[in-house]
C-alpha cells in the first residue's frame, strides 16, 4: 500500500457501500455487522448504501433507509418493466450508473466499497463511481483480473474462509467482511444490529402490549409465506404443541406478526392454539396491520421472539431480543452465533420449552 493510499485511509469521512446480492430483510440486516465494524474503525465516518434491486418498492427499503448506522440509503433498479413479467429487461450499465449519479449528486466520497464477492457489474460501477468522486475503489479479488479494477483488493472468499477457519457455505454475516479485509477490518464477533426508528418508537409508545404484569410477552412469527419459502415454515400442529408446553411452565401473552399474505396461516394457528389452551392465553394477531418499522417495535417489546427462518428472525436478533428460530432443516449459514439466540431444527415440545425458558431467563437477568 502506497503512502498516499495509507494517508487517505487514516480518517475517511464518507464511504459508499455497493451491494446487489438480495433485497431480503435478513440479507440486508446481516450487513449491519460490517457497518458497525466500519464505524468502530472510523467513528466519524458517514456510511452511504447503494443497493441494486430488481424493482422499486421492496418492504425492506423502509427499514434500511432509517437504519441508525447509515447516513443515507439509495435503491437503484436494474430492471425495467413489470416485476416478474417476461417482458422485464435488465437496464444497460449506463442507465444504472445514471441512477447512481443522480442519487449521489453532490455527495463527496472517500471510499467506494464493492461488497459483492462475484460478478463484474458492481465492480465496474465501483470503479466508475470512485473515479467520478476521486475516491479509492475497494473490492474482492475473487478472480485474478478483478483486482486490477480496485485500488485496494481483498483476497478471494475462499482465501478468507481458510484464513478464518470458516465452514462452507460461509455464514451470511461474514460476506461483507470479505471486502473489508482489504482495509484490515475483521469481524471479531461483531453482531448484526438495529434500533427502533422514530416511527417505531412512536408506535411502541401508543401500543404498550403487556396485559398481565406476571406474564411474559411472546411474539410468534410463523412467516415464510412466499412460495419459495414455504418449505421453511414450521408445521402448525408441532408449533402449537411446543408453545402449549412453554405456556404450561411459564404463562405468556402471545402476539403474532406477519405480512398481509400471512393472515390465513396465522388464523389457522390461532384456531388450533385456542382449541388447545382455550381462553387461558391472550392472543393478538397483527398480520397485515403493521409497517416493517412498526413490526420492529412489536418485536422489541417481547420477552421472547419465536420465528421461522424469515425476516423477523433477523430483526429480533438485531434488536437484541431473546430469539428462538425454528428450522425445518439444518441451515448453518442462517444461524446467528451469539448470546440470546437459539436455532433449533424441528424441536419436540420439551426441547422447545426448555430452550425458550433459558432464553427468557437470560433476557430478564434471572
Amino acid at each position: 500500500m502506497s503512502p498516499e493510499v495509507q494517508a487517505r485511509l487514516q480518517a475517511p469521512r464518507h464511504v459508499l457501500l455497493i451491494k446487489s446480492h438480495s433485497m431480503g430483510v435478513g440479507d440486508l440486516l446481516r450487513s449491519s455487522a460490517a457497518w458497525a465494524a466500519l464505524k468502530a474503525r472510523w467513528p466519524q465516518v458517514q456510511l452511504h448504501l447503494c443497493m441494486l434491486s430488481n424493482h422499486a418498492g421492496y418492504v425492506v427499503q423502509e427499514l434500511i433507509s432509517s437504519h441508525y448506522l447509515l447516513a443515507s440509503a439509495h435503491f437503484v433498479t436494474v430492471k425495467e418493466g413489470r416485476p416478474g413479467s417476461a417482458k422485464q429487461r435488465r437496464q444497460p450499465m449506463d442507465a444504472i450508473y445514471g441512477q447512481m449519479q443522480t442519487a449521489l449528486q453532490g455527495q463527496p466520497l472517500d471510499l467506494v466499497i464493492d461488497c459483492e464477492v462475484g460478478g463484474i457489474r458492481t465492480a465496474l460501477l465501483t470503479r466508475r463511481m470512485a473515479r467520478a468522486k476521486s475516491a479509492l475503489a475497494v473490492g474482492i479479488a475473487q478472480f485474478p483480473l478483478r483486482r486490477f479494477i480496485y485500488d485496494l483488493s481483498a483476497p478471494s472468499s475462499r482465501s478468507y474462509q481458510r484464513l478464518h477457519g470458516l465452514p462452507k457455505p460461509m455464514d451470511y454475516t461474514e460476506r461483507d467482511f470479505v471486502a473489508l479485509a482489504a482495509l484490515g477490518i475483521v469481524r471479531a464477533g461483531t453482531p448484526i444490529t438495529l434500533r427502533l426508528s422514530a416511527k417505531g418508537l412512536a408506535w411502541k409508545a401508543r401500543n404498550p402490549l403487556q396485559t398481565v404484569a406476571v406474564r411474559r410477552l411472546v411474539v410468534l412469527n410463523i412467516g415464510c409465506g412466499t412460495e419459495d419459502a414455504l418449505p421453511k415454515r414450521p408445521a402448525l400442529a408441532a408449533l402449537v404443541r411446543a408453545l402449549a408446553a412453554l405456556f404450561a411452565r411459564a404463562p405468556f401473552d402471545l402476539h403474532l406478526s406477519g405480512a398481509g399474505f400471512e393472515t390465513e396461516v396465522n388464523s389457522q394457528f390461532v384456531q388450533l392454539f385456542q382449541a388447545t389452551l382455550g381462553a387461558a392465553c391472550v392472543v393478538q394477531d397483527w398480520a397485515g396491520q403493521l409497517s416493517i418499522e412498526e413490526s420492529a417495535a412489536l418485536l422489541a417489546q417481547a420477552d421472547l421472539v419465536v420465528s421461522s427462518d424469515s425476516g423477523p428472525y433477523h430483526m429480533a436478533v438485531a434488536l437484541g431480543v431473546p430469539t428462538l428460530c425454528w428450522f425445518n432443516f439444518a441451515t448453518p449459514p442462517s444461524y446467528h452465533h451469539q448470546a440470546g439466540v437459539r436455532c433449533l431444527v424441528q424441536p419436540d415440545a420439551a426441547q422447545f420449552a426448555s430452550a425458550a425458558l433459558d432464553l427468557i431467563s437470560s433476557g430478564s437477568g434471572e
